[in-house]
């Protein structure tokens, strides 16, 4: 058995490289092989780039609202309680909406493939800003 008692000093993050705007990262689970385990704060306009979850990813809307985004062009607007499942290899994007901001749990679970930025218009459609 392996507990976790908190997150280390100065684990927090800034989501860099991989996001557009300001987003934060605090672990919850670290050091843990093909499971990543993150608090993620998103400002308003704050998302993530492209990407796809080898196993998949859940996550946990908390606070706030945003949207998720897949390459079908399926966008779901996101509240507290809403528990999102993106399949194994599903290429999709996440984040804050224009004017709000996001707090969700993400359980990300295999390798984490990054893609292209989600364009400034097309987060702009999607989120209805």
């Amino acid at each position: 058995m392996k507990i976790s008692h908190g997150r280390s000093s100065g684990a927090s993050r800034r989501g860099e490289g991989t996001f557009t705007g300001n987003v934060y990262l605090d672990p919850v689970l670290e050091n843990r092989p093909a499971v990543a385990v993150n608090d993620v704060i998103f400002a308003p306009g704050g998302r993530t780039h492209w990407h796809s979850h080898a196993d998949g990813q859940v996550l946990i809307v908390k606070a706030g609202e945003g949207y998720v985004g897949n390459r079908a062009g399926e966008v779901q607007k996101l509240i507290p309680g809403d528990v999102v499942h993106a399949d194994a290899g599903e290429e999709h994007w996440h984040g804050a909406g224009a004017q709000t901001y996001l707090l969700h749990q993400a359980v990300s679970l295999g390798t984490t493939t990054w893609l292209e930025e989600l364009s400034e218009a097309d987060f702009k459609q999607a989120s209805g800003g």
